[in-house]
């Protein structure tokens, strides 16, 4: 006598399960809250929260079962991310609410030091880069995307946004220097910012070539110890080596004032593991919508985009955002 199976029909509620098992559980809770603006690996998330990586990983696999997390492959790594929730599906109204009430908690005092620590560990691995490899930095540049395949684009979005007479501007890690002359030309004083002295120095040749009267360089961590401000802040190839690129992007927007500029020259996402070591590169490129979403965390405005493909398959995106006219909030 043959049984008949009975076939399993697919049931709305399990994904309304799936999200309330992945939700009743501290842990997985302060998971998410870590991830609000971030991106960690398993071996980083078991450091920062003092669990096994067996742990770790079957707590990321109950989140990931119910789309509360996504995941993106960094070389040999898989790094994690809170997903959006996507409210007109079932289970999205209250995916959105589990992060709202998530994000109005506060981490332990423990979780947030580790954190601070794996930030720390990221951005000492970056400076140490740059601090041995400064003489070869414009061969390895050119190794992805050097400034010429993006200098014209990028220009032409800055001479678009008219800035007055008197305005002035804020490169973060301007590298050997080769955009300062272009900056120097268009804004009455242009300051440099580095963390890499090694780096500096290679830009103080250029400005002394140039006899750039107008360019400033300064020795200081931009995040951190900057103490200045500017109508326009410009960033070339530089947010994939910051340890936390959504909360430097915060930090950076208080660089502005009110009406001013951040200009993002970035690779988009992409899968070449080689420029971790080759580049120092922290991380493999952004997704349009990640720049776009931490920009609107932190108070600006997205602006005109451009998208320039380049014959080694990388793909660079140059992206404007503004700090509101009206926002007068501002720490200097």
């Amino acid at each position: 006598m043959n049984l008949r199976v009975p076939s399993i029909s697919h049931d709305e509620c399990d994904e309304l399960a799936a999200l309330c098992k992945a939700g009743g559980d501290p842990l997985r809770l302060n998971v998410l809250r870590a991830l609000s603006n971030d991106s960690f690996g398993v071996l980083e998330l078991a450091q920062i929260f003092a669990i096994g990586q067996s742990g770790m990983s079957h707590h990321l696999k109950v989140l990931a079962q119910a789309d509360l997390v996504a995941t993106r492959r960094e070389g040999n790594a898989i790094f994690y991310r809170r997903a959006l929730p996507h409210t007109e599906h079932t289970g999205g109204k209250l995916h959105a609410a589990m992060l709202e009430e998530a994000d109005n908690l506060r981490l332990p005092a423990d979780v947030q030091t580790r954190i601070g620590l794996v930030h720390r560990q990221r951005a000492n691995a970056s400076q140490d880069f740059f601090a041995r490899t400064a003489e070869k930095f414009r061969a390895q540049q050119d190794l992805i995307a050097g400034l010429p395949q993006y200098r014209d684009s990028l220009l032409s979005l800055l001479d678009k946004l008219s800035f007055p007479a008197d305005a002035t501007a804020i490169e973060v890690g301007p590298g050997d220097g080769g955009f300062l002359p272009d900056l120097a030309r268009r804004f009455r004083h242009v300051t440099g910012l580095d963390n890499s002295p090694e780096m500096l120095d290679l830009a103080r040749k250029i400005c002394t070539q140039k006899a750039l009267v107008n360019v400033e360089l300064k020795l200081a961590d931009a995040l951190t110890n900057a103490n200045i401000s500017g109508n326009c802040v410009v960033l070339n190839m530089v947010l994939h080596h910051f340890a936390a690129p959504a909360e430097a992007l915060k930090q950076l927007a208080n660089l502005l004032q009110p009406g001013g500029s951040l200009l993002v020259t970035e690779l988009c996402s992409h899968d070449q593991s080689w420029a971790k070591e080759a580049c120092g590169d922290l991380w493999l490129g952004f997704e349009q919508e990640d720049l776009a979403r931490w920009a609107i965390a932190a108070g600006l405005v997205p602006g005109e985009s451009l998208y320039i493909g380049l014959r080694n398959g990388f793909q660079i995106q140059v992206r404007h955002f503004q700090r509101p006219a009206g926002n007068t909030h501002h720490r200097y």
